[in-house]
């Protein structure tokens, strides 16, 4: 069956290039088995199906990886979006992800120059001062311009590509078939929930189109780290040797100022940040920078964003970070934000002590919790956790690789067929870069001996009895207020039950299960009571001499039979579709 929003004309161009790129990587069944081979086809929209020959050689992740890449920007960002389910994928495939990149041709200065006058409200070399036709970088959704303003000030002109937006919204409305068509068709695979995956995935995507919002996460993250100096970090295990001191005018982390004033949906205006990008390690030996303050620092820097704020730059990989004079660091690109409730901070933390303090049970019992999901088999899944965890007793500290250890947990729960909330997924493949990060500008990074203070401060911090005063006045504020309503909840429930209006609902799954097996048992029971009697009718009917005859025998038994071999066929027909299930 076809779905309304790809019968759009609007949709069909761009469903004719997915569907020609699927079929020439070897994805033709399913191209079939979502109706697009015949809606095209009807349309006039030949596909050719000889296509797929040598790439359909290749490996799935590899082919999987390629489409993607063809596909255009939304696959590259649902690519990306998939390498951080480690819940959900194999490492070979989360290695096939990872390696899509998101940049592309510059679109053409003429389509770019007019966007920008529209949302600028005047052209941009009547805006800035000076305006690079050359963009500084490209990717999928947008493209950077560097510009200077009237006082001098240097920026960076974020804009978003023209036209991109339907293309987008297009793809979107595929995807949420593709997964509804996924969820129908594959029972094993409903326990991923890849239509929530879809939602989460559509959700951050159009976020990420909107560059005003981006910059609102910017100023949140900028305000978090209001007056974050030194002294706020862990000492943990670096010495008074690489702890240098800080300038008292210069922020530690910098987050790049938003010019609001020529900041909109489409485009945004920042702060150009004048430093060594992540990439370059060579240049930040050639500059005198220390790598282990720099590791050490930025490691704090999203910890404190994972802990404490709840708020955090869920992309952190090396383009997206920057290493300025004095050993500060600056993040720039928030357009993807993990967020964390005070519940999930807090399990993290015991999580994460539980590792590095090889207690088993407590690490068994949040995961258990994230899964939101029962085990088929509980006690299996928690003894593997526990001979995890165990298996680490004993191990020095500076040994342990919290993001490898939790790599391999979220694994155990994949053998399972258990998946993480995506926001918990994004949140360990940010921790996991974070680790590759640090170990790239110090091969002696410790992040378990880095992070073992600023968890155990914040555990602290939240069971101090002002937190727990706090915590204390807002239950029994919420108690008040639920008994502050009892008398009129009660009074409505007794007003009904003098109605007689009260219904209790009760919702049992395994008894609705058997219900509906026997609304289906009673049916076909009644169909073969009425073939019975049509039959027997029938036969009695070819006794009786007279009436109309059709090749030589009473008409009205002919038909009498010939509706009960037509029911009979039926009844057979919906057993064996069945399955004998019900």
């Amino acid at each position: 069956m076809l779905w309304q929003a790809v019968t759009a004309v609007r949709d069909l161009g761009r469903l004719h290039d997915i569907a020609s790129i699927l079929i020439r990587y070897g994805f033709g069944d399913m191209v079939r088995r979502m109706g697009l081979a015949n809606l095209l086809e009807r349309t006039g929209r030949a596909l050719h199906w000889n296509e797929a020959q040598e790439l359909a050689q290749l490996e799935p992740p590899a082919r999987v990886r390629r489409a993607m890449e063809e596909l255009g920007p939304t696959f590259v960002k649902l690519g990306q979006m998939l390498a951080t389910r480690i819940d959900l994928f194999e490492p070979e495939w989360i290695t096939e992800f990872g390696k899509l990149q998101d940049s592309t041709p510059a679109a053409p200065w003429a389509d770019v120059h007019q966007q920008l006058c529209e949302d600028l409200g005047a052209p941009p070399e009547a805006v800035f001062t000076a305006f690079d036709f050359e963009p500084l970088a490209a990717a999928s959704i947008a493209q950077v311009y560097r510009a200077r303003l009237e006082d001098g000030s240097a920026v960076v002109v974020k804009v978003r590509r023209p036209g991109i937006r339907p293309v987008i919204e297009a793809d979107l409305r595929w995807l949420a078939r593709l997964a509804e068509l996924i969820e129908k068709e594959n029972p094993d695979l409903r326990s991923f929930h890849p239509q929530e995956v879809v939602r989460q995935f559509t959700q951050s995507l159009r976020r990420e189109l909107d560059f005003a919002g981006e910059c609102r996460n910017a100023e949140r993250i900028a305000e978090n780290f209001s007056g974050y100096t030194d002294q706020d970090e862990p000492a943990g295990d670096v010495t008074a040797e690489v702890r240098p001191e800080p300038h008292p005018a210069l922020p530690i982390i910098v987050i790049p100022r938003v010019y609001w004033q020529w900041t909109g949906e489409r485009v945004c205006v920042q702060e150009f940040i004048d430093g060594i990008s992540g990439r370059k390690l060579a240049e930040v030996d050639q500059a005198g920078l220390d790598r282990k303050v720099l590791a050490r620092r930025g490691a704090h820097a999203v910890l404190k964003m994972i802990v404490e704020d709840g708020f955090f730059h869920a992309d952190p990989h090396p383009g997206n970070v920057f290493y300025l004079p004095g050993n500060r660091i600056a993040f720039i690109d928030f357009g993807m934000v993990g967020r964390l409730t005070e519940e999930r901070r807090d399990q993290l933390m015991r999580l994460l002590l539980g590792l590095v303090k090889q207690e088993p049970r407590r690490v068994a019992d949040v995961m258990l919790d994230w899964t939101g999901d029962s085990a088929r088999d509980e006690d299996s899944l928690v003894l593997e956790i526990q001979t995890f965890v165990e298996q680490y007793h004993g191990v020095a500290l500076k040994q342990l690789r919290l993001g490898a250890m939790l790599a391999d947990l979220v694994a155990i729960l994949r053998q399972h067929q258990l998946a993480l909330p995506p926001d918990l997924s994004l949140l360990i493949k940010a921790f996991i870069s974070l680790e590759g990060m640090g170990r790239e500008l110090d091969p002696d990074f410790d992040m378990a001996s880095e992070a073992m203070p600023l968890l155990e401060q914040a555990l602290r911090a939240r069971h101090s009895p002002k937190a727990l005063l706090q915590r204390g006045w807002r239950g029994v504020g919420e108690a008040l207020s639920l008994a502050a309503g009892l008398p009129q909840d009660v009074s409505r429930l007794l007003r009904a039950a003098r109605r007689g209006r009260l219904e209790i609902h009760i919702e049992v799954a395994h008894l609705q299960r058997v219900g509906n097996q026997i609304d289906s048992a009673a049916n076909r029971l009644v169909l073969g009571i009425v073939i019975a009697a049509l039959i027997i009718g029938s036969s009695i009917v070819m006794t009786v001499p007279g009436g109309p005859t059709l090749l030589g025998l009473p008409f009205f038994g002919l038909l009498g039979f010939t509706s009960a071999a037509f029911g009979s066929l039926w009844l057979l027909l919906s057993i064996w579709r069945s399955g004998g299930k019900e």
